[in-house]
């Protein structure tokens, strides 16, 4: 095994080789679609002098841009016709895409804008979405929404059926209201997105939600649903500005301590860069130095009422950029929405977690003293590296961190990889991971529906730790909006499987899940969906019987048109605990859940209003057993939407858990 020397060498080596044998290759470059005659096409239209971004589609240049009318409804209706009128317009210079959009609306003082934050989903907000696929893949792309209120939030598309929210790039929206109509101009810029000039044909769609009515629209669609793998194109792209391809964020961060106890003052100036730079057209190279993470958005609190370790996704932003690259084998999606399993269970057995660089085991940071990416597309091949060198701490010394990514795109909607980590961010010790995986996609299957299926192997090496050292797994989905869906999925996770800028929450174990359900779509009703169905997952410990097991009985799930939600469920729980943990702990008190095997249910209703009102919460209760005792949770929300410009909220989260303790003993 070659183990670099540093991860300054590894990446300016990967840098010499990738783009000679890329640079070689660019001629053979193949992007694998839907042949264009398939698919809805709209004809971008270049200008010579871009639009002002100011909410108003007053410019000539407007006029010139063909204009996309024919959406149709996906809810309630399914290629219906919409209640209003949509127009879209999409027009382009060297620096920029421009979209134009006029949602008309008969009632324009409902139109629902309570999100007045940058960054927060719309789900409950009269929005406009548009989906944009630079490579033409129809696998992953870029999603852009945005409401009255011009807020910006966008997302990554880690899979077509999965997209990372905390991603962001640079993009501009302004929004107004005219008449019966409101209306939203956005300015992305091509420097905000890889893409490659070669390719003139971009996947595109577009999508439009009105609140009050539940009702949801696209320009292409299928099952109900749009994403990159269901689209349509925009043709006649030529000429646009990538810029040099350099940017530079410098940052300065100071730090000045007093301590009147010792009477000692103490300032601490501690500068970073961050330098990015196209190689290729859509092959990119990142440089930290002394990276700073101020800036980063805190996680939100979570209660852990089990014996396994809680799942926090990575925040920051300088490996969020091109994450969907190093994802591997769909390990957090193979469960879909099965709600049997957690989300930290789900999570289990990643090869690569970024979390665990510059974080020591307690969450306290580590300083990266440098680190480089190299990570885009060309052709088929999807790219991801990434080369950091950890500054030391407590008795860990400094490491050399290396993850590598490549994969390639197979068939119409598939894909096949590999992966490797090199070091160990948390110790002295020497590590590494190697692994494969196949992933088949089909959302063109007769009768509106859509297969998934994973497989992927992992093997870690670890000095002191030899045999049972491998993670593999298997799934299969159908995850369709309407109708049957429904999915299996198994994997093991061995006792010695160790990948240390991974993530493992639980070891030695096989786990096993499945879930099925019917949603049917009600016409002429106030109510919109019904939804029943059971998940389930059952977790051995290897050759040694059973571990947990949980089975949720999905008994009711119903959505009306203006969005309102009821839902009545049962769960049965099984939990076989071989040594004492500690639910709670305290300084003065610890409450343990003791050795022993534990049957135990629990019943939950619970109900939410539409967000989009002025007045609008929900309320869950849940009760039953729990181990050896009892619980009752009870949470709750309540939002006041006084306008657009001030909103307020209140959330509310209850457990009583009074367990059974020293007097108490299961066998």
């Amino acid at each position: 095994m070659f183990k670099p020397a540093s991860p300054r060498l590894a990446t300016c080596a990967l840098i010499a080789t990738t783009t000679a044998l890329l640079s070689a290759g660019a001629q053979a470059q193949i992007t694998e679609t839907v042949p264009a005659t398939a698919q809805k096409q709209v004809r971008a239209v270049r200008v010579a002098t871009p639009p002002i971004i100011d909410g108003k589609l007053d410019e000539p240049l407007w006029r010139e841009a063909e204009v996309i009318t024919d959406f149709h409804q996906i809810r309630p209706g399914n290629g219906t016709q919409p209640s209003e009128r949509t127009e879209v317009y999409v027009v382009y210079d060297d620096d920029a895409l421009y979209i134009g959009a006029r949602m008309y609306d008969s009632e324009p003082n409902l139109i629902a804008a309570p999100v007045i934050r940058h960054g927060q989903g719309l789900g409950s907000d009269d929005r406009l979405v548009v989906i944009l696929d630079p490579f033409n893949t129809r696998r992953t792309g870029y999603r852009f929404e945005t409401n009255l209120n011009a807020v910006r939030h966008d997302a990554l598309y880690q899979s077509v059926n999965s997209f990372q929210i905390d991603w962001n790039t640079i993009w501009d929206t302004a929004t107004s209201v005219d008449g019966n109509s409101w209306i939203a101009e956005l300015e992305i810029p091509f420097k905000s997105l890889p893409f490659d000039a070669s390719i003139d044909t971009w996947g595109f769609n577009f999508g439009r939600g009105i609140r009050r009515r539940g009702e949801e629209m696209a320009w292409v669609s299928y099952n109900r649903t749009y994403n990159p793998g269901i689209s349509g194109v925009m043709t006649n792209l030529s000429g646009m500005d990538q810029g040099v391809g350099l940017d530079i964020v410098p940052s300065l961060s100071v730090n000045r301590q007093k301590r009147f106890s010792v009477n000692t003052t103490e300032t601490n100036t501690d500068p970073s860069l961050d330098a990015f730079y196209r190689l290729l057209p859509s092959l990119n190279a990142a440089l930290t130095i002394n990276t700073d993470f101020s800036a980063t958005e805190v996680d939100n609190r979570q209660v852990n009422l089990s014996r396994f370790n809680l799942f926090f996704p990575e925040k920051r932003d300088f490996f969020l950029n091109d994450s969907d690259l190093f994802q591997f084998g769909n390990i957090s999606g193979a469960a879909g929405s099965n709600q049997a399993a957690s989300r930290s269970s789900r999570e289990n057995a990643r090869p690569f977690f970024s979390r665990n660089l510059g974080l020591s085991q307690t969450g306290a940071p580590v300083d990266i003293e440098y680190g480089g990416r190299v990570s885009g597309r060309v052709g088929r091949w999807n790219i991801g590296t990434l080369a950091i060198r950890q500054d030391e701490f407590n008795t860990v010394n400094a490491s050399n961190l290396f993850i590598g990514r490549l994969s390639a795109n197979v068939l119409n909607e598939s894909s096949v990889g590999f992966i490797v980590t090199d070091g160990d961010p948390v110790s002295n010790l020497e590590n590494s991971v190697y692994g494969a995986d196949f992933r088949y996609q089909n959302t063109r299957l007769a009768g509106g529906q859509t297969i998934e299926a994973d497989a992927w192997y992992q093997q870690s090496d670890t000095p002191g730790l030899s045999g049972d050292d491998a993670a593999y797994g298997v799934g299969l989905r159908s995850p369709n909006n309407s109708g049957l869906r429904g999915g299996i999925g198994f994997k093991e996770v061995q006792a010695n499987f160790n990948p240390a800028m991974g993530y493992v929450n639980r070891a030695n174990i096989r786990d096993y899940t499945a879930d099925a359900g019917y949603t049917h779509f009600l016409n002429d009703s106030f109510l919109q969906t019904a939804y029943v169905g059971v998940d389930a997952q059952r977790v051995n410990v290897i050759d040694d019987g059973l571990q947990s097991q949980a089975l949720v009985f999905r008994l009711l799930e119903l959505e009306t048109n203006t969005r309102d939600r009821f839902e009545i469920g049962y769960q049965q729980n099984k939990e076989v605990v071989l040594a004492p943990f500690a639910i709670y702990s305290a300084p003065d008190r610890r409450v343990l859940v003791q050795p022993g095997k534990y049957d135990f249910d629990e019943q939950r209703i619970g109900f939410s209003t539409a967000g989009q009102r002025e007045f609008a919460g929900g309320l869950t209760y849940q009760t039953g057993d729990f181990y050896n005792g009892k619980r009752t949770n009870v949470g709750g929300s309540f939002a006041w939407t006084q306008s657009r410009y001030f909103v307020m909220s209140l959330n509310y989260d209850w457990n009583d858990v009074p367990l059974c303790q020293d007097s108490c003993r299961l066998s």
